[in-house]
């Protein structure tokens, strides 16, 4: 997905971080929306579908934290947090949220749209050409390769841009372990301890999507010193 063909809706308290984001994401090509709030972004989002939000976690009432969790349970749009807390605990506690990434203020508006384009890059093209879909069974899931998709019966089960990213690194190579390092290349982000632990709890949000018991996970398995590996049926 390229700039000219996203939607993006920026939530943020304050209107002069607001106005200035929606300039420059607009010069930058995108279509973009702004809310001041939660309460506003919902209204926004029962109207409108997005590609990616941009979201302030310190927001007075419902705070960015709590709004992705709630909207993580009925959608799987790309969410961006923009926190001025650096900590590493608080960015886990984004991720945790259903974050796909986060950006500490103050930051440069040129990382933020590397950021937001990195993300946009890694939701799966949508085909224009029928293909014969090749599938993996995990137990009662069945995920297809072809289109990224993830079903348990009938049901679509709605996978993050990130999870989605996981998902098309295992699918490429079942039964074999990748490191914890690999994965973090492979999803764009920067190396680090920090970075580790987050693909951890990406991991840890994958396996209570497939899992029958998440805790004791049979499909995507821990190698010990190894890194993960997709165990299909």
């Amino acid at each position: 997905m390229t700039a000219p063909d996203a939607h993006l809706l920026i939530v943020d308290d304050d209107e002069r971080i607001r106005d200035l984001l929606k300039r420059f994401l607009m010069r930058a090509g995108f279509l973009v929306t702004a809310a001041r709030d939660a309460a506003h972004a919902r209204r926004v989002l029962s109207g409108l579908d997005f590609d990616l939000i941009v979201l302030d976690v310190m927001m007075p009432g419902e705070d960015g934290l709590s709004l992705t969790a709630s909207l993580r349970e009925k959608m799987s749009t790309p969410i961006l947090l923009l926190t001025a807390r650096g900590e590493t605990e608080d960015r886990i506690k984004g991720l945790e949220a259903g974050a796909d990434d986060y950006l500490p203020k103050p930051f440069e508006p040129k990382e933020l749209l590397l950021r937001i384009n990195a993300i946009l890059r890694r939701m799966p093209e949508a085909k224009t050409e029928e293909v014969t879909p090749k599938f993996l069974q995990l137990g009662a899931i069945r995920y297809d390769i072809e289109r990224g998709e993830m079903w348990q019966g009938e049901e679509l089960i709605r996978l993050t841009s990130t999870e989605s990213q996981l998902m098309k690194i295992f699918s490429a190579r079942p039964g074999e372990a990748v490191s914890r390092t690999k994965l973090v290349e492979d999803l764009g982000r920067d190396r680090g301890q920090a970075q580790e632990r987050a693909v951890d709890v990406q991991i840890t949000r994958l396996r209570r999507k497939i899992e029958p018991n998440p805790k004791q996970p049979q499909y995507l398995q821990t190698v010990r010193g190894a890194g993960y590996m997709l165990a299909p049926d």
